[in-house]
């Protein structure tokens, strides 16, 4: 890493910090014109002079797995465009369980209530190792008052955040524990655009379906029993992505 990265450690994990200044982020020497995801991040399409008007620098963060983003609660002064890993969105109910409201992936953008809200309505917590590029509210405000594109692409980012809490509830919240298992792996395998799919703990697969830790890893090993995935390594899967979707139209 360069002369301005650094290491931060806190209550919340291990992340690793590299400033990018205006400059670099439009010449590509931070790897930002050359970044492998700029045609579907939300500041694909601005120009050099509009990152001339960016004063503060972007940070891009790769954060451990388990590591807390912000929490829910803390004031809300930031966006984020994922680059890779993923994210989850937890609220806490009064009992003091968790419930995962929303897992979000490569090209996603976290933290949208931040233009809206003074402090950010839920955790988010990196579920495997995570990159990303944190985006100062007020520049993101402020460019999109005279950014007719970037306004527009912003009001896509609130258009695609309720579809996919719709989806959500529809997908991921009803119907059998194993018709909720199987859309999750499919949805997690098509992400990558193969077989593979990378999984986390069973707390949290229970979490994010609604079901209890003993049921997602009773519905897991079945799974495996059925040969409809296999487990080469610790949480990493192979799909039959053929079977599993005949699964869901049985």
């Amino acid at each position: 890493m360069g002369a301005r990265d650094n290491a931060v450690g806190n209550r919340r994990g291990r992340r690793w910090v590299k400033r990018v200044g205006a400059t670099e982020a439009w010449t590509g020497t931070a790897d930002c014109r050359l970044c492998a995801i700029r045609g579907s991040v939300l500041f694909a399409g601005l120009k050099e002079d509009d990152f001339e008007r960016f004063h503060r620098p972007i940070d891009q963060s790769v954060y451990g797995a388990g590591a807390t983003i912000y929490a829910m609660g803390d004031p809300a002064t930031s966006l984020f465009t994922i680059r890779s890993g993923l994210v989850k969105l937890t609220q806490f109910l009064p009992d003091g369980t968790q419930r995962i409201v929303r897992l979000l992936r490569s090209t996603d953008l976290i933290g949208l209530e931040a233009l809206i809200d003074s402090e950010y309505p839920h955790t988010a917590t990196a579920l495997q190792p995570t990159e990303l590029c944190r985006l100062p509210v007020e520049f993101v405000r402020s460019l999109s008052h005279s950014n007719a594109q970037l306004f527009n692409e912003l009001m896509a980012r609130w258009h695609k955040a309720l579809s996919n809490a719709d989806r959500w509830i529809t997908e991921f919240s009803t119907g059998s524990s194993r018709d909720r298992v199987v859309r999750l792996l499919l949805w997690l395998a098509e992400a990558r655009g193969d077989e593979r799919c990378e999984l986390f703990s069973r707390e949290d697969l229970g979490a994010v379906l609604g079901l209890t830790t003993e049921t997602a890893s009773r519905t897991m090993a079945e799974l495996k029993r059925q040969g409809f995935i296999s487990e080469p390594r610790v949480n990493q899967f192979l799909c039959d992505m053929p079977s599993l979707r005949r699964l869901l139209d049985a």
